[in-house]
């Protein structure tokens, strides 16, 4: 018995695949960010901090990862360090750690990749 197959890429197709899969990617990472700030985790004295600091790094969305950035130097401090009196006016659930909820073992863990799911098909047309 001789058996033979063929198998024929459609390239193309899977470049807009591939494609779809960065911008959703970027997409994500941009609905967290905005999860965040609506979530009113974060502290906000002045507003630098949640409104110019933080931003999203896109230059290696082609190698699959995307950042949240917070350019400030006292960021990494307020952040590894909850025990602070976080002034609570602007934003009521303003802590350290302000991105634990969406973390593995948080109560928000799946967002990320339900609105990955979500956006990847949309944009693909899949």
């Amino acid at each position: 018995m001789r058996v033979s197959s063929s198998v024929r890429m459609n390239m193309p197709r899977i470049r807009e695949l591939s494609d779809a899969a960065v911008r959703a990617l970027e997409m994500t990472v941009e609905a967290l960010h905005t999860e965040v700030v609506q979530a009113q985790v974060m502290p906000f004295d002045t507003g630098h901090l949640e409104e110019d600091a933080t931003f999203i790094d896109y230059s290696d969305s082609r190698q699959g990862k995307v950042t949240i950035v917070s350019s400030t130097p006292y960021a990494r401090r307020l952040y590894f360090h909850p025990e602070f009196h976080f002034q609570k006016e602007e934003n009521p659930f303003a802590g350290g750690e302000w991105y634990q909820s969406w973390l593995e073992g948080g109560i928000s863990a799946d967002f990320c990749q339900k609105a990955f799911a979500r956006i990847y098909r949309r944009v693909s047309g899949t």
